[in-house]
């Protein structure tokens, strides 16, 4: 797997802030994990009407996002920006019914947003192109990540996630692109979308096994998200869309199994923002210390 060793400074990257933000995608990674346990073993493959359904939600949800005023979720209710501007983080399922079942699958839509007191969009945008500290910042998930290649504004990474809770360990080898778009100056947005997902089976032993893309437990096949950053009020806020395509739950667990999956997705999504929230503070202080940059480093 790729692997890019960041910057050691906080200024290079700061004159570098076309970003790349691998971190939005990655809020709905640990809750799908519950989903292995509760299914059944044999191998699935991802169907067409699946994917038809996916496609059609992401048109749906692209259209809202396009034209979703004001900028921010958060400034929809004035109890909920008071409620983040006091450092909660808020998490909200996105629809009534979530999990929203499609043909032979489910739909995974959460909204989060936290506030960052002192920090800049740049400040951000350090962290979550920080790919070699990924597994410091997300850890235990993440176990590696590497950038793949750039083009203008849109870069293209890799990333390894380790789920240690099912019966057999489990990996995910997932490719991203991540493009991004700058609103103003003090307001970005970006939209990421999952391009391969390889399940490695039994991970770590010796009957490890990679399977070919869009086949396996199918507890992923597809992630999107959505994020948008603001700076004012003297901090940046964080507000990520996350959607996810996993395979269905059984009918007869299903009553059992979607309450869980939706506290478990709920609590994912919340400690995602927090360890965001934390490598931001971390990489603070490290940049007040760091040398000035060389040209070449920049």
């Amino acid at each position: 797997m790729s692997t890019k060793k960041p910057s050691p400074t906080h200024k290079s990257l700061r004159s570098a802030c076309t970003s790349r933000t691998p971190w939005a995608v990655l809020q709905l990674i640990i809750f799908v994990s519950l989903l292995v346990a509760m299914s059944t073993a044999h191998e699935l493959q991802l169907k067409d009407d699946s994917l038809t359904a996916w496609d059609a939600y992401l048109q749906t949800a692209n259209s809202h996002a396009s034209s979703q005023t004001p900028f921010l979720w958060v400034d929809q209710m004035p109890e909920r920006l008071q409620r983040v501007r006091a450092g909660e983080i808020l998490v909200s399922p996105v629809g009534e019914r979530v999990p929203k079942p499609v043909p032979s699958g489910l739909i995974h839509d959460w909204i989060g947003v936290a506030f960052i007191p002192g920090a800049t969009i740049e400040d951000i945008l350090f962290v979550v192109r920080d790919y070699g500290n990924y597994k410091s910042y997300y850890k235990p998930t993440v176990v590696d990540s590497g950038l793949l290649s750039s083009a203008a504004n849109c870069e293209n990474y890799s990333i390894r996630v380790v789920n240690k809770e099912a019966v057999a360990h489990t990996a995910l080898d997932m490719e991203y692109e991540t493009c991004y778009f700058k609103v103003a100056e003090n307001r970005w947005y970006s939209i990421t979308h999952s391009t391969s997902v390889r399940e490695i089976r039994h991970y770590g032993q010796v009957d490890e096994q990679e399977l070919a893309p869009d086949r396996g437990s199918g507890y992923i096949w597809r992630l999107y998200s959505i994020a948008r950053f603001e700076q004012r009020d003297g901090g940046t806020y964080v507000e990520v869309e996350g959607i996810g395509l996993s395979r269905d739950i059984p009918a007869a667990v299903r009553w059992f199994v979607n309450p869980i999956v939706r506290r478990v997705s709920r609590n994912s999504l919340l400690i995602s923002l927090e360890q965001t929230r934390k490598a931001v503070r971390l990489t603070e202080n490290a940049g007040k210390n760091a040398k000035s940059p060389t040209p070449a480093e920049n």
